[in-house]
């Protein structure tokens, strides 16, 4: 089963995701997607997504081939948690700009990979084009990516939520 999480920025949404994981009774892979950097307070984030996680749940990296990661660590008793689409858009963005081919390769390859993981995988992602449009190209064009990412993984998924003040609304399937 796929569920899409989405919500803004501390909106609950990842919180509520472990909050699954913490129920299944299957081994849990955590997914980690965002690309390290000489951040302290983005190394404080991830801290503290790191010590909210059982010591007994896998962590795997999954760098640009996310598709790859979840082929290869899924289980039909498992689950996997990925923590998070927005964070994975952000590895094909550097300094020579917005890597095309490589994005529309690995988006391809993530969509034709997730209707036949066997287990449970829950996809936290952002929802970001709710504020006002961005004054940089670069800015609006991850925005842009990541709506039509997100429109497309919710198509795909059995269950879709919106996380919003800690609440989850369900916006798709059963729960």
């Amino acid at each position: 089963m796929i569920e899409l999480i989405s919500g803004g920025a501390r909106s609950g949404k990842s919180r509520h995701a472990e909050t699954q994981a913490l129920a299944h009774t299957g081994p849990v892979g955590y997914v980690a997607t965002a690309e390290r950097r000489d951040d302290a307070e983005f190394a404080a984030r991830i801290e503290h997504h790191r010590a909210r996680r059982p010591a007994a749940w896998a962590l795997y990296e999954a760098g640009r081939t996310l598709a790859e990661t979840l082929a290869d660590e899924a289980r039909p008793d498992g689950l996997l948690l990925v923590d998070c689409l927005g964070m994975w858009l952000m590895r094909f963005f550097g300094a020579d700009g917005f890597d095309t081919a490589a994005f529309a390769t690995q988006r391809a390859a993530l969509l034709a990979a997730l209707p036949s993981l066997p287990g449970r995988v829950l996809l936290v992602s952002n929802e970001v084009g709710w504020g006002v449009v961005a004054m940089d190209a670069e800015t609006r064009r991850f925005v842009d990516e990541l709506g039509r990412l997100n429109q497309d993984v919710a198509a795909l998924a059995d269950r879709v939520t919106l996380v919003a003040c800690g609440l989850p609304l369900l916006l798709k399937g059963s729960a």
